[in-house]
């Protein structure tokens, strides 16, 4: 199965070059060019490296303007 639709890169190829010592994305795309075109294969090369996506961390702002929640914080009265 294709991992790297840009440069054809199947999950077996990916694998040997994590055999023979690739054991990062960056390393996997040193090896074989996968992940540096359009970067959708990355999460898959990571998965097969073993080290599967991480969670994305909550958005900071939660639909209130940052500088709402530093004025909230501080007690700091809005400009007039």
């Amino acid at each position: 199965m294709y991992v790297c639709s840009c440069f054809g890169i199947t999950e077996a190829q990916v694998e040997q070059h994590a055999a023979d010592g690739a054991c990062t994305p960056r390393q996997i795309a040193s090896a074989c060019k996968a992940g540096t075109d359009c970067g959708s294969c990355v999460r898959r090369i990571q998965a097969l490296l073993g080290r599967g996506a991480r969670p994305r961390p909550e958005p900071a702002g939660q639909g209130r303007p940052v500088l709402a929640r530093i004025r909230e914080a501080a007690e700091i009265p809005e400009a007039a």
